[in-house]
Formats: structure tokens, C-alpha cells, sequence
């Protein structure tokens, strides 16, 4: 299919199938990825990939993978599952190889402890996708946050709009990563750029929707709550040298005076609040 031809119509796409990559990067994490494998095991949508792209983990995960993959053997909805495991130079080294290696059409990053929030999230997405006229560069969604017990917090306080472009995330990361996802054709063109330690994703939408701009391309919002995210990823325990980031990411793309007025309003705004 080209970039910008009509995507199949519903029918065909429950006939034929519109694949979606879910990469998970791992790393000893044997504590938190059951819980991200069984939400992935428990899609209703068929045509799943599922990347596991480990760092040569010395706990326990690849023998919890080991068991989801004899379990999808026989699972009523089976689901296509890959584990790598072999040193890395880091997340977003490791995220670099899962966008090398999928066949979706759609890729999204769900990170161990994280979860899809419904049995149906994908096939909601799948629907959202295949309803536009165009097949979109990215659908889209909200978030709430999680426990590590997978408690419920709170809803995500950044709410996606209802029309995402490139230049919403002046305003902070309005759609979490985890609920992003990408068509994988333009994600190979836009690789995490690695000297970003703890903010390379939010860079990484931001490029991905100005190729969205550039090439005509709808990003839809698919109005459900896409993942149960855990409370305290890396960017959470690096607050500020994600927040530094950030600030330099937002001076490249938006420019160092804009991105100065905007960080007044949002101290400005904490104060008010």
C-alpha cells in the first residue's frame, strides 16, 4: 500500500487484517512484565505482533516470555510473538531495533508494567484507523496512570485534543507515548535519536507528526483510553534531566523564544492552580 492511498474498507480489513507491532523493551524486569504480557495476551484483535527486545535480562523474564509463547500456541486468539535477547547500547537502542524489526502497519511502545486498559483497546484502534479516508500517520488515545500493583491513580492530568498536529506538544506531551501509535513506514524514517536519555519519545512524535504535516497525512483520535501507564517510568525518576531535555527539544522545533513564553505559562499556571 502507498503512503497516501485509501486504506481498505472495514470489511476487508476484519477479512485481511490491519497488523499492529506492540514492542516491549525489557531488561530484568521479571516484576513488572507479566502483568504487560497477559494485556497483550488477552487482545480480541488477531493480527498482533507482539516484539519482546530484550538487553539480556539475568532475572526471570525470558522464562515468563518462554511460557506466553507455548500459552499463544494454543490461545484462542493467537497473536504473532518475537523475543530477542542480546546486549544493547540502551532504551531507545533497544526501541531502534523493535522499529527495525516490525511488520505492523502501526507500531506502539507499551513498557513492562504498563497495560492495555481494555480486552478490545486494538481492535478499537484498528476500527479508528480504518475509518478515515486516508490510512493516518498516528492514532492516538488517553491514558490513565497506574500503581505498581496496577492500582488505578488518577487519568493522565494532559488530555489529548480532539485535533493533534506537531505543534500541540508546545504545550507539554499531550498524548502519552504509550498511547501513540505510529505508522511503522514513517517510524523507520524517524529512529529515537539517542543523545536524548530520558526524552528521545517525546522528540520522536513530535518529528513523526511534522512528517504527518509535511505529507498530508490525518492523525486520529481513536476516543478511547489506550494503556493503564505505571506511575514511575524513567523520565518520572529523572524529572529534571528529562525536564532539560524537553526544554531543548522544544527550542528546536518551536524555536527558544516561543518555547521560553510557553514555560512562563506553565509556571505561571502551576501557581494559579
Amino acid at each position: 500500500m502507498e503512503e497516501n492511498s485509501v486504506p481498505p474498507s472495514a470489511a476487508q480489513t476484519t477479512e485481511e487484517g490491519l497488523k499492529i507491532t506492540v514492542a516491549t523493551v525489557t531488561w530484568n524486569a521479571g516484576a513488572l512484565i507479566e502483568r504487560t504480557i497477559e494485556s497483550v495476551e488477552q487482545q480480541t484483535y488477531a493480527h498482533v505482533e507482539h516484539l519482546i527486545i530484550d538487553g539480556n535480562s539475568h532475572d526471570n523474564t525470558l522464562e515468563l516470555v518462554h511460557h506466553y509463547q507455548e500459552r499463544n500456541s494454543h490461545a484462542a486468539v493467537r497473536h504473532e510473538i518475537v523475543c530477542i535477547s542480546e546486549p544493547d547500547e540502551g532504551l531507545y537502542d533497544a526501541m531502534n531495533k523493535a522499529i527495525d524489526m516490525a511488520t505492523g502497519r502501526y507500531i506502539l511502545f507499551l513498557n513492562a508494567g504498563d497495560t492495555f486498559h481494555a480486552a478490545n483497546t486494538l481492535e478499537l484502534v484498528a476500527q479508528a484507523a480504518v475509518k478515515s479516508p486516508k490510512l493516518p500517520a498516528v492514532v492516538y488515545g488517553d491514558t490513565n496512570l497506574v500503581d505498581a500493583d496496577g492500582n488505578f491513580l488518577r487519568r493522565r492530568r494532559l488530555t489529548p485534543p480532539e485535533h493533534l498536529n506537531w505543534r500541540s506538544f508546545k504545550n507539554g506531551m499531550l498524548v502519552c507515548h504509550q498511547a501513540f501509535f505510529a505508522r511503522t513506514d514513517l517510524a523507520r524514517r524517524m529512529h529515537y535519536n539517542r543523545k536524548y536519555r530520558f526524552s528521545a519519545d517525546f522528540d520522536w512524535c513530535i518529528r513523526i507528526m511534522r512528517e504527518a504535516s509535511h505529507k498530508a497525512l490525518p492523525l486520529v483520535n481513536a476516543h478511547t483510553i489506550i494503556a493503564d501507564y505505571l506511575n514511575e517510568g524513567m523520565t518520572t525518576r529523572n524529572h529534571k534531566a528529562s525536564l532539560r531535555e524537553r526544554f531543548h527539544i522544544m527550542s528546536h522545533h518551536y524555536g527558544l523564544l516561543s518555547t521560553l513564553g510557553y514555560h512562563a505559562w506553565f509556571v505561571l499556571r502551576s501557581i494559579i492552580k
